[in-house]
């Protein structure tokens, strides 16, 4: 029996784009189409096969620490965006700012769609979802400087809505414009999650 199910969930890339050094600037570069690797999107400074952990995973492992990479992509819902933008008090809020590489429409709820979902693609490129992306103060700067006196808005109007982290799991490009589909994992939810959460 299959692990995975295609739903009828099928949503449309409206945006695409990557940042080629991070230390130089989040803001991302729209582009119209992304090669996606195992190690990630070509010329994406997020990418890699691994990466240095970071404050999202303290609990697990100390700063700097080498693992797996599972945010080779930051993918965001054109939904999600347009209500960031409404609370932040913005007509719209470009996801180059971001440093997004992918926004998807269609899809609801979509900073919500179950950890190790599949995003795939009609030419087959395939993305896992690792987790919803939490919020942070990153994106502050570029917004500032495009939008003065926003950028310490977004955070807080970010919350539950900035999107996904997902690593590739099958090679492929993936084309602005191109449907891509939802793909969820045949598993009920784990009925201790609440009692775990609490710790």
């Amino acid at each position: 029996m299959p692990a995975l199910k295609p739903t009828a969930f099928i949503g449309r890339i409206v945006w695409l784009g990557r940042v080629p050094d991070r230390n130089r600037q989040l803001e991302a570069e729209p582009v119209d189409q992304l090669d996606a690797t195992f190690a990630g999107p070509s010329g994406e400074d997020h990418g890699g096969l691994t990466r240095a952990s970071c404050s999202r995973v303290m609990g697990q492992y100390p700063r700097g620490t080498t693992i797996r990479n599972t945010r080779q992509f930051s993918v965001m819902s054109a939904e999600d965006m347009a209500s960031i933008a409404a609370k932040m008090g913005l007509a719209r809020l470009d996801p180059a700012l971001l440093g997004a590489t992918m926004v998807i429409e269609g899809i609801p709820d979509f900073s919500r769609v179950p950890p190790s979902s599949r995003l795939q693609a009609t030419g087959g490129a395939t993305l896992v979802v690792d987790m919803e992306n939490r919020p942070c103060v990153l994106p502050a700067k570029p917004i500032e400087a495009r939008h003065p006196g926003f950028g310490a808005a977004f955070k807080p109007a970010a919350q539950g809505r900035r999107g996904v982290t997902a690593w590739v799991e099958r090679e492929g490009v993936f084309v602005l414009g191109e449907a891509i589909r939802l793909h969820v994992p045949d598993q009920p939810a784990w009925p201790h999650l609440a009692l775990a959460r609490r710790g």
